[in-house]
C-alpha cells in the first residue's frame, strides 16, 4: 500500500479512463478540479461516482457500478444510446490528487455494459475480464455457418467485397444510394458511416437492390443527401450459397447434413 493512502489527512482521488472502440480516450475525475496522468487530463466535469469495489484473487466476476452526469461536450445522452459507448474499455485508478503521478493504485478495468440514463445522469455496469469466462466453451451444431463472412473461420478474401456510396434519400430503414451496388450482395452484410452525425456507427443490411438499401432498424440520428457510407457485402450462412457464390466449402462452418429433430417424426412412405 502506497504511503499516502496511510496519512492521516486524505487526498485520495479516482480517476476513470473511458476508451470508445473508435479510439476516442476520455479521463473523468472524482476530484474537484482537473487532474493530468500519462499525458490524459482527467476531467471533474461530470463528476462521477462508483459504487462499492470488492478486488479478489478468485474466479468471481469483478462488477462495479458508475453513476455519472451527462454533458454536452463529454458524455452526451445521444452517443449513449446511439452504442457509441457499447463495448469501451475502463480503467479505474486511485491517485493522490497532490501528486497523480506518485504511486497511483490501480483498481479495476473492462468493458462497459448496460447503460440506463435517468433524467440528466447515468448509470453504467462494468463487465471485469472474468465475464469471457462464462461464454460456452464448446459451439452447438447447426445447419447455418457460425462463422462472419471474412473472418479468421471463414477465410474468405473482402478485398473486393466492399464499396463506398453516397446516400441520396433516407426514409426509415430504407436508404436510396447514388449507384447501383449489385443486388443481393450486401444482405447480410455491414454498412458504416462515414461521416455525418452517425459517424463511426454500424448497421446491419437486411437487403438490397437497385440502388435500395434496407437496414435492420432506423439510424440513429437523421441522415443528410450527400453521406458518405462503406457497404461490406453479406452472407446468408447457407452451404449453397458459400459452395456457390464464394467457393469456399473447406471452411464452412455448419453441419448442413446433420439429420435435424424433424428425423423422429419420419415415417415409412
Amino acid at each position: 500500500m502506497p504511503d499516502w493512502i496511510a496519512e492521516d489527512l486524505t487526498s485520495l482521488a479516482f480517476l476513470w479512463r473511458l476508451e470508445r472502440r473508435d479510439g476516442v480516450a476520455l479521463g473523468f475525475t472524482s476530484h474537484d478540479r482537473d487532474l493530468v496522468l500519462d499525458g490524459l487530463t482527467y476531467r471533474a466535469s461530470p463528476g462521477m461516482l462508483p459504487s462499492a469495489i470488492e478486488r479478489t484473487d478468485g474466479l468471481d466476476l469483478d462488477t462495479v457500478e458508475l453513476l455519472g452526469a451527462l454533458t454536452s461536450d463529454a458524455i452526451r445522452d445521444d452517443d449513449l444510446l446511439s452504442g457509441r459507448w457499447d463495448g469501451a474499455s475502463l480503467r479505474l485508478t486511485a491517485v493522490n490528487w497532490t501528486s497523480p503521478e506518485l504511486d497511483p493504485v490501480f483498481l479495476i478495468r473492462g468493458e462497459l455494459g448496460a447503460v440506463e440514463i435517468a433524467g440528466s445522469r447515468f448509470t453504467v455496469a462494468l463487465r471485469g475480464p472474468t465475464a469471457a469466462l462464462e461464454v460456452p466453451v464448446s459451439e452447438e451444431t447447426t445447419p447455418d455457418c457460425r462463422a462472419q463472412l471474412g473472418d479468421k473461420r471463414c477465410r474468405v478474401d473482402m478485398a473486393g467485397r466492399r464499396a463506398v456510396a453516397l446516400v441520396a434519400s433516407q426514409s426509415g430503414e430504407a436508404l436510396v444510394v447514388n449507384a447501383p451496388p449489385g443486388d443481393g450482395l450486401y444482405s447480410f452484410g455491414r454498412l458504416r458511416w462515414m461521416d455525418g452525425a452517425n459517424s463511426g456507427l454500424e448497421a446491419r443490411i437486411m437487403s438490397n437492390s437497385g440502388t435500395s438499401i434496407i437496414l435492420s432498424e432506423p439510424p440513429h440520428f437523421a441522415v443528410a443527401p450527400g453521406t458518405r457510407i462503406e457497404l461490406w457485402q453479406g452472407c446468408d450462412k447457407q452451404f449453397s450459397t458459400c459452395t456457390g457464390r464464394f467457393a469456399n466449402a473447406e471452411n464452412y462452418r455448419g453441419e448442413p447434413h446433420v439429420p435435424g429433430t424433424d428425423l423422429l417424426t419420419r415415417y415409412a412412405s
